[in-house]
């Protein structure tokens, strides 16, 4: 008996680990945007933010992304409720709010990041997109 709830306890922590360094952290994740979602915007990078009324991570993604939108040039955040979207957010893959997608030019997925992202890795990523 000892043994399994030493197993348990030991899977627990490597899964709460893998959680803890995956969430926040924009991950290169190429794709097409389902068509008719967003118009890409030719001059500009879009943060595509799924978001819901009830989850309070995602008013900080918010945050996050209006102040990248609003200090670096060529970036804009659309925020979209997951509720009213979920033909979209079924043919994404997305199963945890929030998520944030990084649209190239082109509309493509250039990558993407469940929780909340830093401010500084979120310029980061969007600069690289920006300089492609």
């Amino acid at each position: 008996m000892t043994i399994v709830v030493l197993a348990v306890l030991a899977l627990a922590t490597v899964a709460g680990l893998v959680y803890r360094a995956r969430y926040g952290r924009l991950r290169t994740h190429p794709g097409d945007l389902p068509s008719g979602l967003l118009t890409p915007a030719g001059d500009a990078v879009t943060l595509l933010h799924f978001s819901s009324a009830t989850c309070a991570p995602c008013r900080q993604v918010r945050r996050v992304c209006a102040d990248v939108a609003g200090t670096v040039a060529g970036v804009r955040h659309v925020e979209l409720d997951a509720d009213e979207h979920l033909d979209a957010v079924r043919e994404l893959g997305i199963w945890r709010l929030p998520t944030l997608l990084v649209v190239d030019r082109a509309g493509r997925v250039a990558s993407r990041t469940v929780g909340v992202p830093t401010r500084d890795d979120l310029r980061a990523a969007v600069t690289e997109v920006l300089a492609a």
